[in-house]
């Protein structure tokens, strides 16, 4: 049992000797009756149940018990994921070789009627090969069955085990109760080779899911499991797991960052491409932030650890995706409710098959060989694995390609988004802006001023105060200290700069405070029709506030954002950039992205804690109805219009109140990704779709045809080991996808 989150008291428990979607329903519903438990939600393709528990004295013991009682085996996840991790290729095969080597003598005879060949094997020796077949590799179908019969429910093992039990016992009864003289027609073979069969399409089935969680495999194999710590003796080797926040550690050239740091001294480069799927390293100088499970260049660096245990980005990314992994997409929850009524109807059709074929002058043994061929081809094996066994592939693809799905149902809504929202600092710009230019007023020396102007802001985070710091910097001027700093909320700051009393702030609100509203009145109207944004520096003295320097602010679009948004135009998508930026600034920048103001594609003007209902506005459409909006930002004030979308796309450069929102974390601020995050979810629910069909398709085709006669036991074995094998390989055709550049 692992509890990530105790506060959330959500439980994943590994369990073992599950088979189709008729187990899956089985479970849950015993969980679900469980006095405490909210939620229980089972996945067949990772073989766990994740429950969210509302008691905190319900312990994993008692859950434990309840799965062990609805007849399964209870497992800690670390286990499972220990056999996933360490099982070779062939693991599991000894069964199925077994069942191989038993049923091959008992085939022999019907290859070789094809050849005209009679090679008939004594009853006795077919006896002795296809009982230990039925009874012993057999003997988990019973166990199974057994435990369903008990809970008055029905799965694949039951079926397996009534029609493979019903040709043995049909072939035992012609051999005893027929003359010596007379050498009947037996049918052993069949029931050996179903069970040999079906065996072999679970060992294939474990086999593809192994593969199906290689992406989480693979970001657990990020994290070094040692660190070069150092302490009061120097440089010493000690255990990830006992570091703590605020240790300093080296990271030699080639090793991957153990955990969440800052580099406090050396400068390298960094690969980050499992991260975040950008192939490039990325450089890094002191002060810089690092991540664990990305690997360093050629430098040998110092780090300050600034995070550890579940609170690293690579902690999150793993709990991101093993979330959406284990989450159950809506259109499985209509397939489990199927399954659940699936096997008795499949009894019912046996039995009718048996009476029918009987009635119609058939023998016994003719009738009960097309009642079996009914059973064992209406195991939903398929129907079970159809959705999570492609919702496993293309969440773990996605993550590969720096695309984290927080949800299935985030990534079953994604492909059907009409309208895209972006916020735009940030988001579609670079989100740093620069001073772009600075006009003094007359009589005023340009760098006097903007010596000024960065001493008030010198003391502030603002991007709009970095800006003017690192324009002085950037002239070599000398930045004299402030004093009586004050900010003024929502208008600017008031500070004392060498005996004068300076005022840094927006036009209007200097205006307010007597600055003569027509300086600048030409430089400003031009500046605004460019986009940018403006504030100004004055001065109070004892005649009014005098203005003494303009300065105008530009942002700079991403790169390839502009090519991103006409990809995603081609797609059909209607485009929407919501900015707090006045219109004319929104506008500028927005051609500059491409968007078309004049066709409604900017909303400007917007104040933070509007914005999600701008979003609201944006889904309720207008003449053409309900619209699927998706929302893409990165800053805190995002948040809640992330949440307000149909879809939350987060950028993962942006805080983590923005990731918690959003359904879809894109771990590069690259806006290419947002199509791509469509796309892989177009393709997921593709393959989804193109499985529950085949699934579907496979019994309704196969069941008539068992019930006709025109299938034999042996045929629908094999079938139904077929159809599993197929739905995950089909799945797994996802982990070939990339994103299209």
């Amino acid at each position: 049992m692992t509890q990530i989150k105790p506060e959330n008291q959500t439980i994943d428990i590994g369990i073992g000797g599950m088979t189709c979607a008729s187990c899956v329903a089985r479970v849950e519903k015993a969980l679900n009756k469980v006095p405490g438990v909210t939620s229980a939600t089972v996945n067949l393709a990772t073989e766990s149940a994740r429950i969210a528990v509302a008691d905190p004295e319900l312990t994993d013991a008692r859950l434990r018990r309840v799965i062990r009682d609805a007849g399964y085996q209870p497992r800690a996840m670390e286990t499972a994921e220990a056999e996933a991790n360490n099982s070779s290729p062939w693991a599991g095969f000894a069964p199925v070789a077994w069942g191989l080597l038993l049923s091959a003598p008992l085939v022999l005879p019907m290859l070789g009627d094809l050849w005209g060949q009679h090679w008939m094997l004594p009853a006795w020796l077919q006896f002795a090969l296809a009982t230990p077949v039925q009874f012993i590799l057999g003997a988990r179908f019973y166990r199974a069955g057994w435990h369903a019969l008990k809970a008055f429910t029905g799965n694949m093992d039951l079926l397996v085990s009534l029609g493979t039990t019903a040709g043995w016992l049909l072939s035992v009864w012609l051999w005893l109760t027929t003359s010596s003289h007379h050498a009947p027609h037996l049918y052993f073979e069949g029931s050996a080779v179903v069970i040999t069969l079906v065996l072999l399409g679970k060992w294939l089935e474990a086999r593809a899911k192994r593969q199906t969680t290689e992406a989480i495999r693979a970001l657990h194999a990020l994290r070094p499991d040692k660190a070069h710590w150092i302490g009061e003796e120097g440089e010493v080797d000690v255990p990830v797991d006992e570091i703590l926040t605020g240790d300093l550690i080296v990271v030699r050239p080639g090793e991957r960052f153990p955990l969440d740091g800052e580099l406090v001294e050396g400068q390298t480069q960094v690969d980050e491409s499992m991260l975040t799927g950008e192939p490039l390293p990325v450089s890094k100088a002191p002060g810089a932030s690092l991540t664990g499970g990305s690997i360093n260049g050629d430098g040998r660096v110092l780090m300050r650890v600034t995070a550890v245990g579940h609170e690293t980005v690579l902690s999150r990314i793993i709990r991101l995706v093993e979330d959406a992994q284990a989450a159950k997409a809506p259109i499985q929850r209509l397939v489990d409710k199927v399954a659940e009524i699936f096997v008795p109807v499949v009894l019912l059709v046996a039995v009718f098959t048996l009476l029918a074929w009987l009635f119609m002058g058939a023998g016994f043994e003719t009738a009960l060989i097309h009642a079996v061929a009914v059973l064992v081809i209406a195991c939903p094996c398929a129907l079970g694995l159809a959705t999570p066994v492609a919702i496993m592939a293309g969440t773990g693809v996605a993550a590969k390609h720096g695309i984290l799905i927080k949800d299935a149902q985030a990534l079953e809504t994604a492909h059907r988004v009409q309208t895209v929202a972006f916020d735009k600092t940030g988001t579609l710009t670079v989100g740093q802006p620069r001073l772009t230019q600075h006009v003094p007023a007359p009589g005023q020396d340009a760098a006097t001023v903007l010596r000024w102007a960065a001493s008030v802001q010198s003391g502030s985070e603002h991007p709009l105060a970095r800006a003017v710091v690192a324009a002085a910097q950037g002239q070599a001027l000398d930045v004299p200290a402030a004093s009586d700093v004050s900010a003024v909320p929502g208008r600017g700051v008031q500070a004392t700069v060498a005996g004068r009393t300076l005022l840094l702030g927006s036009l209007r609100w200097l205006q307010q405070e007597g600055m003569d509203a027509a300086l600048w009145a030409a430089d400003v109207q031009a500046l605004h029709a460019q986009g940018a944004t403006l504030s100004a520096l004055a001065e109070r003295t004892t005649t009014g506030v005098q203005g003494l320097l303009l300065m105008a602010f530009g942002d700079e679009p991403k790169a390839g954002a502009a090519e991103a948004l006409t990809a995603l135009r081609s797609r059909g998508l209607k485009l929407v950039m919501i900015s707090g930026d006045n219109q004319a600034a929104a506008e500028a920048m927005a051609r500059r992205l491409g968007l078309r103001p004049e066709d409604g594609e900017v909303l400007a003007d917007v104040l933070p804690g509007d914005k999600a209902a701008r979003v609201l506005q944006l889904r309720e459409g207008g003449p053409g109805g309900r619209r699927i909006v998706a929302m893409v930002g990165d800053g805190v004030n995002d948040a809640p219009a992330l949440a307000a979308a149909d879809v939350g796309l987060a950028m993962g450069n942006g805080t983590d109140v923005a990731m918690h929102a959003a359904g879809i974390t894109l771990m590069r601020g690259d806006v290419a990704l947002v199509g791509a995050a469509l796309d892989i979810s177009a393709r997921t629910v593709a393959k989804i779709r193109q499985n529950l069909f085949w699934a579907f398709a496979y019994n309704v085709a196969g069941i008539p045809l068992a019930a006709l006669g025109y299938l034999n036991p042996v045929i629908a074995g094999g079938a139904m080991a077929l159809s599993s094998v197929s739905v995950m390989s089909n799945a797994l055709l996802l982990k070939r996808w990339k994103p299209s550049r």
